[in-house]
């Protein structure tokens, strides 16, 4: 994460998902939107895990949440100029994460201190419905109430593959790089 081959690949695949979204003949109608995942796709948490250790510490639920009350992750520089680049073309933005909905405040805070100014939907997860289910049922039970009230998932971008999986995933999947979490 701190080295320049995270970044050169972060570029990579934000370029071709502009690539592809430039290459399309979209309608104008206010449907388009296109899925961003927050947490190391659109906002770093590497101070956080800087002063954590780099994971060898045990991950702390409690220590994490009062992080992100903080607002102060940094952009993910690649994810902001696709950002842009998107809302250019005219497709519309949709943040889709799996921080409890307790946060949306202080995440909608963060978002625009990091130049994410606009949106058209903040997704967070409601702790009530989702209790128990895996982030890819939830992420996509979210996107498919995207597509019920009329928009088409142009894209989809995350660095987990619970981001892009599951259904309802858009036309096109990017993943970006993470090396910050291990799942064995």
């Amino acid at each position: 994460m701190i080295g320049q081959q995270y970044r050169s690949d972060s570029k990579t695949v934000c370029k071709q998902a502009y690539f592809y979204a430039r290459s399309l003949n979209l309608p104008r109608d206010g449907k388009n939107i296109w899925v961003f995942d927050i947490d190391e796709t659109s906002l770093s948490n590497l101070p956080y895990y800087a002063e954590h250790g780099f994971g060898l510490e045990l991950y702390n639920d409690t220590a994490f949440n009062l992080w992100v009350d903080r607002a102060a992750a940094p952009v993910l520089p690649e994810s902001l100029k696709l950002y842009n680049k998107l809302l250019s073309l005219g497709i519309k933005i949709a943040f889709l994460t799996g921080r409890p909905l307790s946060q949306k405040d202080n995440t909608a805070k963060n978002l625009k201190l990091a130049g994410f100014y606009t949106w058209e939907k903040l997704i967070l997860k409601e702790p009530s419905t989702y209790s128990g289910k895996t982030a890819v049922t939830y992420k996509s039970a979210e996107r498919k109430k995207l597509e019920e009230e009329g928009y088409r998932i142009i894209g989809n971008i995350g660095d987990q593959w619970s981001d892009i999986l599951g259904t309802t995933t858009g036309n096109r999947t990017f993943k970006l790089p993470d090396p910050m979490y291990y799942i064995s």
